[in-house]
């Protein structure tokens, strides 16, 4: 039976569920992307829905690079370095969580 855009009269629940979940759920390859090219701005942390912790990332990096040239910005910058450097193996875990609570709010 070939449905109409938009006609999802003829969908069962499950299967709205499912398309409302596949086109939510967070990947863990774009949140490396997002990791690899922006991490100390924390958008990956944004992209995964930690935006607490996003945010601080990048005022924590945005402090840092204002401070540079008095020399104290070159320590500061450790600090959301190393947290970026941890997120590396931290990414899987948050995107499963937020995929596990999508699945649990549907």
């Amino acid at each position: 039976m070939h449905t109409q855009r938009g006609d999802t009269m003829n969908l069962t629940p499950d299967t709205q569920r499912m398309l409302v979940y596949d086109a939510n759920k967070k990947s863990t390859g774009v949140a490396y992307l997002l990791w690899f090219f922006l991490g100390m701005l924390g958008i990956h942390r944004f992209y995964l829905a930690k935006t607490g912790s996003g945010v601080a990332i990048l005022l924590l990096t945005l402090v840092s690079a204002v401070l540079m040239p008095a020399g104290i910005g070159l320590v500061t910058i450790f600090i959301p370095g190393f947290w970026v450097l941890i997120d590396l193996f931290l990414i899987p875990g948050m995107a499963r969580s937020y995929n596990m609570g999508l699945i649990s709010r549907l």
